[in-house]
Parts: C-alpha cells; sequence; structure tokens
C-alpha cells in the first residue's frame, strides 16, 4: 500500500509543479534521478548489512544497565 501511496504522491506532486510552472524538486536528467536511486539503494543496504553484523549485541546493556551476558554491573 505504501508504494502505491508514494508513486502516487509522486507523480501528484510532478503535475502540480508542471501545471503551475514552479521548478519540480526531482533531478531533471535521467542521471540524476539514477544517482538518487544508487544512493537509497546504498543506504538501505549498508543499513541492512550494519544491523545483521552486531556481533556484540548480547554485552549491551538494558534499561538496568546489567549485560545480559554478564551479571555484573559496569
Amino acid at each position: 500500500m505504501k508504494p502505491a501511496l508514494g508513486i502516487l504522491v509522486a507523480f501528484a506532486v510532478g503535475f502540480a509543479c508542471r501545471s503551475f510552472g514552479i521548478p519540480s524538486p526531482a533531478p531533471p536528467a535521467l542521471t540524476g534521478a539514477l544517482l538518487v536511486l544508487a544512493m537509497t539503494v546504498g543506504y538501505r543496504a549498508a543499513d541492512r548489512a550494519i544491523a545483521t553484523r552486531a556481533v556484540h549485541s548480547h554485552d549491551c546493556a538494558g534499561p538496568t544497565g546489567q549485560s545480559a551476558h554478564r551479571g555484573d554491573a559496569p
């Protein structure tokens, strides 16, 4: 549902910008659009890779300040 709504809003903004003669907030060339797409995909891929490689998550302290791995307080 969200992707469809996002595409609908993007077309509505583009149509309004074209109708009223205001500059579009998007890159005017295909190269610019591909750059934005590449940056978005890279950001999402890096975020996912970093989140799955959290090797010290068992050492992180919770709300009490005590680690789940070790019983002693920091």
